[in-house]
């Protein structure tokens, strides 16, 4: 197992050893369901198409699943600055590449799993209403791009802090400017507005997956925009370390 491997186990049984994964967990999945009844199903009586109820449900899952990254990921870095043990990593074999791509293989792991617990709400629409497995199956690889992304950011804003608490507020600010970026792009003028809506995280991005079209565009962009803020980090950290 390489380096990179050694991390992400290292992280993983950081996760499973302390309350913070099972808390974690337990909150998202509760706060899924709840949304679920409440907004994809709607109220007693109502009646709606359960392709629009699967669009729905990514809807609101979607937010949980930003929180829950940025959430996980912010404590990867910072929380070795608090401990002390990133001096001992950095004086070990291991890259600052490395280290950041464990961690954030790890984090990635942890969200998946949680994210495919939630898999049960989509089944029941499937096997009580009409809706196709490729709309859930591309429903999912939406939220597992966009919950990359937000480990991405989380752990970018926890490369730069020296804490929990500063990483916490860092991330969640850079990802509700990415989310927030369509709202800008209307107080703009051609062609800047359409350049800076298309860096929006959620708004038009997350929607062709919520209805169960794939797009190679927002693939990629989904894609660039992790490796963006992979990169950062280890850029961070190697600088932080020739410093």
């Amino acid at each position: 197992m390489g380096n990179i491997g050694l991390i992400a186990v290292r992280e993983l049984k950081a996760y499973f050893r302390s309350p913070l994964g099972y808390v974690a967990a337990a909150a998202a999945l509760l706060l899924d369901g709840i949304l679920f009844m409440a907004f994809a199903m709607g109220g007693p009586g109502t009646r709606q198409l359960s392709a629009k109820v699967l669009s729905q449900y990514f809807y609101v899952v979607s937010g949980v699943t930003m929180i829950l990254a940025v959430a996980l990921s912010m404590r990867v870095i910072a929380q070795e600055h608090e401990s002390g043990t990133l001096v001992l990593l950095k004086t070990s074999p291991i890259s600052d590449s490395q280290l950041v791509l464990g961690k954030y293989l790890a984090t990635m792991l942890v969200l998946v799993l949680i994210t495919l617990l939630t898999g049960y709400m989509p089944a029941l629409v499937y096997t009580y209403g009409r809706v196709s497995v490729g709309h859930i199956m591309v429903g999912y690889c939406g939220l597992f791009l966009l919950a990359s992304v937000a480990t991405a950011v989380g752990m970018f804003a926890s490369s730069l802090a020296k804490s929990q608490v500063v990483a916490a507020i860092l991330g969640a600010a850079m990802m509700g400017a990415l989310v927030l970026m369509w709202l800008l792009a209307r107080i703009t003028e051609a062609p800047v507005d359409d350049f800076i809506e298309g860096l929006a995280v959620h708004h038009l991005r997350f929607r062709d997956f919520m209805t169960g079209v794939l797009r190679l565009e927002n693939v990629v962009y989904y894609l660039a925009m992790s490796f963006f803020f992979v990169l950062a980090s280890i850029k961070t950290l190697e600088a932080r370390r020739w410093r």
